[in-house]
């Protein structure tokens, strides 16, 4: 879901807080996670699977009677509830695996408890082959504006290997029938690194994103660990997931960065680390995770921020087993602390391309905040990583390669105070 930056910074009445703070009453942006597939593709480490359609009536009740008791979960953990919400999201898994009836159930649960703004924006991830005639008649009655397609290759091959199920004919005919419906605002996902990648398919890939015209592109290099069964393949050195023909290193890279010439040089301009957009359709419900807005989900693996009066923020999961989750398991929390909220500004605000703003660190945190980070962006700067312009830092086309090991700089020692 695309929430502007300027609708991200709208407040409503202050409430003052025991801190001696201010919260302002920002509307939420939703999660919903839905995490039945067709398939399980072999590069997904999500909480996501196959599971028999007896089991998605129980799953439902559980997320509805969450949704239903949003306030007082809040409450419980200490978070700020608002009822007024600007981005509704509902992810996965495949949520159009869903039947019709299914998934108005889970709109009216969200329309019942919480108050959409008019101009809210709601998305729905669809994996091609999913959208049936009823199933969009249905998207388009209960208001969804946005579509999320996870192509990940317009190449059939290269789908095929990871265990994708659609062809680039179904997936041209989706995009067609979507824009027939009304629903212009569509998200296209592709994974530079998937096995039987090449340089020439990778270009084709790219180019197909591009002529299709949608306004948003998310470029995803292959994440390599042991949540997936591919990752655990190429670890292990294995054969099996095509795992052989995964491309190296640094083709993935070139990839990377292919990606972001083409799709600039299309109008497609990239404002986040594997982000991409036409001006004015970058994605709202994402803005809200990397500016620190606030956001409730709701289903497996749903991750949640809210602000606190008490604290700086609370965050809480549900569990990544969707038999602990039916049954009830536990949220697991984590009280924000001052030093976090600072760490957090750093390497969330960071994946933005316009970078983190110093003036509004210091003004928040104290000057001390960024006078001690001075050497470590000094030598960031001077390793290429960062690029300090005015009063802003922002990462390099290199620094984006190697995110993460920018973000580690920026983050407290283990045997620093929390607060500061």
């Amino acid at each position: 879901m695309a929430l502007s930056s300027s609708s991200v910074q709208c407040a409503h009445d202050p409430e003052a807080s025991p801190r001696g703070g201010i919260i302002r009453r920002v509307p939420l942006g939703l999660y919903i996670s839905v995490p039945f597939c067709r398939t399980k593709c072999s590069y997904c480490n999500f909480a996501s699977d196959v599971f028999s359609k007896a089991v998605f009536d129980r799953y439902l009740d559980r997320v509805c009677a969450d949704i239903q008791n949003a306030e007082r979960i809040a409450q419980e953990v200490g978070g700020h509830f608002e009822k007024e919400v600007d981005s509704i999201y509902f992810g996965g898994g495949t949520p159009t695996t869903l039947d019709p009836a299914q998934l108005e159930r889970l709109f009216e649960g969200v329309r019942t408890q919480f108050s959409p703004q008019p101009d809210a924006e709601i998305t729905v991830e669809c994996a091609p082959g999913t959208l049936t005639p009823l199933v969009l008649d249905t998207l388009l009655r209960c208001g969804v504006n946005r579509v999320s397609l996870g192509v990940q290759s317009f190449v059939d091959q290269e789908a095929a290997a990871v265990g994708r199920l659609h062809k680039h004919a179904t997936l041209i005919d989706d995009i067609a029938r979507l824009r027939t419906a009304g629903i212009t605002n569509l998200n296209i996902d592709l994974i530079a690194g998937l096995p039987h990648q090449t340089a020439e398919s990778w270009h084709r890939s790219l180019a197909e994103a591009t002529d299709t015209g949608v306004p948003h592109v998310s470029v995803y290099m292959l994440e390599v660990d042991d949540d997936s069964r591919l990752g655990r393949e190429l670890i292990a050195g294995g054969t099996r997931y095509h795992a052989h023909f995964v491309p190296d290193d640094q083709a993935v890279a070139d990839f990377y960065l292919e990606a972001c010439e083409t799709l600039d040089s299309a109008g497609i301009l990239q404002y986040e680390i594997s982000n991409f957009a036409r001006a004015g359709f970058e994605s709202r419900h994402n803005l809200k995770y990397w500016t620190r807005q606030p956001y409730f989900g709701f289903g497996v693996d749903a991750h949640s921020m809210l602000r606190s009066e008490a604290v700086e923020a609370v965050r809480f999961s549900t569990s990544d087993s969707l038999d602990k989750y039916v049954a009830g398991c536990p949220l697991q929390q984590t009280i924000i602390s001052r030093t976090a909220a600072l760490e957090e500004n750093f390497f969330l605000g960071l994946r933005l391309n316009r970078g983190v703003a110093l003036p509004r660190i210091a003004a928040e945190f104290g000057p001390d905040s960024v006078r001690n980070l001075d050497p470590v962006i000094t030598e960031l700067a001077a390793d290429g990583l960062l690029e300090r312009q005015s009063d802003a830092i922002r990462l390099t086309s290199r620094g984006r390669l190697f995110s993460n090991d920018v973000f580690e700089r920026f983050l407290a020692p283990a045997d620093v105070p929390s607060e500061f």
